[in-house]
């Protein structure tokens, strides 16, 4: 290689390695739409949602923190991010195979109807037949035509984006996982916290066989807060797969634990629901009750001792 043709390719590198890099946390706003008919798969824009008649009821519309590389979004993307800078806008075209695969004309089967629960018999219905999802076609009789494609299987699709920032802060960092994970953003906060904890130390003792000695010491730790809503305590996704969920955010923001906590507010009026498992006994009916019931403690002691003889 020569002298001028190294300096172009070092130039080159330099270019690519003073932008988004893999691993780099960034702000994209998109939309994703069919090549072939144009029609909106996914956007962050609520007013382009409403345009193409997209129910938005509790949905958040908003711009999506990404790991560049960590397949939050196509291998296509990805690239077309890859040097990239803030501000930077481009529209990357994805091929069906890449995107929900090609349609499978093998996946459209016939099963038997009774597979199907029946407030489900109706074409369109959208059933799982044993632990397949599918679309149902028709059913007549007792049997039934359902779709097992992906409702978007051979369909190429563009995605149009925009850069709006590189993301450093972690607590920014870790409400965007959650919400790409989620589907939505709780209030998260990041502090150093002083926990006591266990740790083995040397003994001179030489004995294989003997208990390893430990002592008391004081360590700081990342802890990441999140303040859980109801919401998010019934959301199905962190209901299954809270563990694994914690674990990536740790490993990606380098936090040595997570703490959810989760408020319940209210007055009295919360105690409410005792006086119906009690049979609607309030705390005076309570005390009344009590001072209708007759015990002699001369007799039931006598009684005890009987018992034990």
């Amino acid at each position: 290689m020569s002298d001028e043709q190294q300096a172009e390719a070092e130039q080159v590198d330099e270019e690519v390695e003073s932008g988004i890099q893999d691993g780099d946390f960034v702000r994209l706003a998109y939309t994703v739409r069919t090549i072939e008919d144009g029609d909106v798969v996914d956007t962050t824009d609520k007013e382009v949602a409403e345009e193409a008649e997209i129910d938005v009821e509790g949905y958040e519309f908003e711009p999506r923190v990404v790991i560049v590389g960590a397949g939050h979004v196509f291998p296509e993307v990805d690239d077309a991010l890859i040097g990239a800078e803030a501000g930077d806008e481009g529209t990357v075209e994805i091929p069906a195979v890449d995107a929900f695969g090609e349609y499978d004309e093998d996946e459209v089967r016939t099963v038997s109807a009774n597979k199907i629960d029946e407030d489900d018999r109706y074409p369109g219905a959208q059933v799982t037949i044993d632990g397949e999802q599918g679309r149902l076609e028709t059913i007549i009789g007792g049997r039934a035509r359902v779709n097992f494609n992906h409702p978007l299987a051979g369909e190429d699709l563009e995605y149009e984006y925009e850069v709006l920032e590189l993301v450093d802060d972690r607590e920014e960092q870790a409400s965007g996982l959650l919400g790409m994970y989620l589907q939505q953003a709780p209030e998260v906060w990041i502090q150093t916290d002083e926990v006591e904890e266990e740790q083995v130390v040397e003994s001179d003792d030489e004995d294989e066989d003997a208990e390893p000695e430990t002592e008391t010491v004081t360590v700081e730790k990342d802890t990441l807060y999140i303040e859980a809503t109801p919401q998010m305590t019934m959301n199905q996704q962190w209901m299954f797969s809270k563990q694994q969920i914690a674990q990536d955010i740790m490993q990606r923001l380098d936090i040595d634990r997570v703490i959810v906590q989760e408020t319940i507010e209210g007055g009295m009026g919360g105690m409410g629901g005792l006086g119906g498992m009690m049979g609607g006994a309030g705390g005076a009916d309570i005390e009344e009750a009590i001072e209708d019931v007759d015990i002699d403690a001369d007799e039931l002691a006598a009684e005890l001792d009987a018992d034990e003889e």
